[in-house]
């Protein structure tokens, strides 16, 4: 039998079912064996094999009696297929997988995730161990329709929420330090005596989107823009500065709403309770319209209500008073 004719050209893509044919024979070196894991007969995987060899124009098996052995072609095409194919199933069997499980992906900002989300999901996780949750932390909102996620938690202000957003909680600054820190300095009474300590703060808090969480505004409302304190630390994130004010290294202008437990725990102490500011900013829950009458979504965001329901309470939060 003379080999398949080589063409000039070929750029056609090549059929899957043939690639799938070859690797199994290649892999076994029998038509037999290849056509009981396939389910074909072996004239139809003998076809195939034959339709490959004519698409790319070379033969990739020389034939024996009992068995066949690949040629050199063969033996280089079989070194790529091999990996290809289990990629591709491995694929598919995680898009299966997904499939046939209920999913809901959340997307929200790092501080967020780490300090008010993750902690309380595990309650949710005990109430619905069907569902799985995907969480994805970023800095940057998400397009939800263009992405496919189903929850968005959003932090800012009213004006840049759109219609359909669903107002979680409030935010309030207060002063915090751990209780060690507090027991072993002199005694904080007023606004004015911040200046013994050592004052943690965001690197982009002067930022003018971000300027209510500086400590030099908290200044200016409470008539003290004049105070310097001990010293200055500065960190990229929310839990950042929590956690060095947990471990006694300062005092942080905290989001109330976002260590609302750690005040309830005690691992902090609000310095001045009776000074609280208003931020103009809110905690929002946002669903894709798509995923809106999924049972799982459903049920994701009406924990969600009832979790902030209680963070409103744990703050003070008037609404939550009613």
């Amino acid at each position: 039998m003379s080999p398949p004719a080589r063409p000039l050209l070929r750029t056609r893509p090549l059929t899957v079912g043939n690639l799938r044919a070859f690797e199994t024979v290649a892999r076994h070196r029998n038509y037999r064996l290849a056509a009981h894991e396939l389910a074909l007969t072996q004239s139809a995987v003998s076809r195939q094999i034959q339709a490959f060899e004519q698409e790319l124009g070379v033969r990739l098996f020389a034939r024996h009696t009992r068995a066949v052995e690949l040629t050199a072609d063969g033996v280089e095409l079989l070194a790529c297929v091999g990996s290809l194919l289990e990629r591709l199933d491995l694929t598919v069997r995680q898009i299966r997988h997904k499939a046939s499980r209920q999913t809901v992906s959340i997307t929200t900002f790092a501080s967020f995730s780490s300090m008010w989300l993750i902690p309380r999901l595990e309650m949710f996780q005990r109430a619905h161990p069907e569902i799985d949750i995907r969480v994805e932390a970023s800095d940057h909102a998400v397009d939800l329709e263009a992405s496919g996620i189903d929850i968005a938690l959003r932090y800012g202000p009213a004006s840049r929420m759109p219609a359909h957003a669903q107002r979680l909680f409030g935010e309030q600054l207060t002063p915090m330090a751990s209780a060690w820190l507090l027991k072993n300095s002199q005694p904080v009474r007023t606004a004015q005596d911040l200046q013994g300590f050592s004052l943690i703060e965001s690197i982009d808090a002067n930022h003018s989107h971000l300027d209510w969480l500086t400590w030099q505004r908290w200044f200016e409302t409470h008539q003290l823009g004049h105070l310097q304190p001990k010293r200055w630390l500065h960190f990229n994130y929310s839990y950042q500065m929590v956690q060095a004010a947990m471990s006694g290294q300062g005092v942080v202008l905290a989001r109330l709403p976002l260590v609302a437990e750690s005040l309830a725990n005690g691992d902090l102490v609000e310095v001045l309770p009776q000074d609280r500011t208003e931020s103009p900013m809110a905690y929002w829950l946002i669903v894709n319209p798509r995923s809106l009458n999924r049972p799982e979504t459903q049920n994701f965001s009406q924990w969600l209500t009832e979790q902030a329901l209680a963070t409103r309470r744990t703050i003070g939060e008037k609404d939550a008073m009613a």
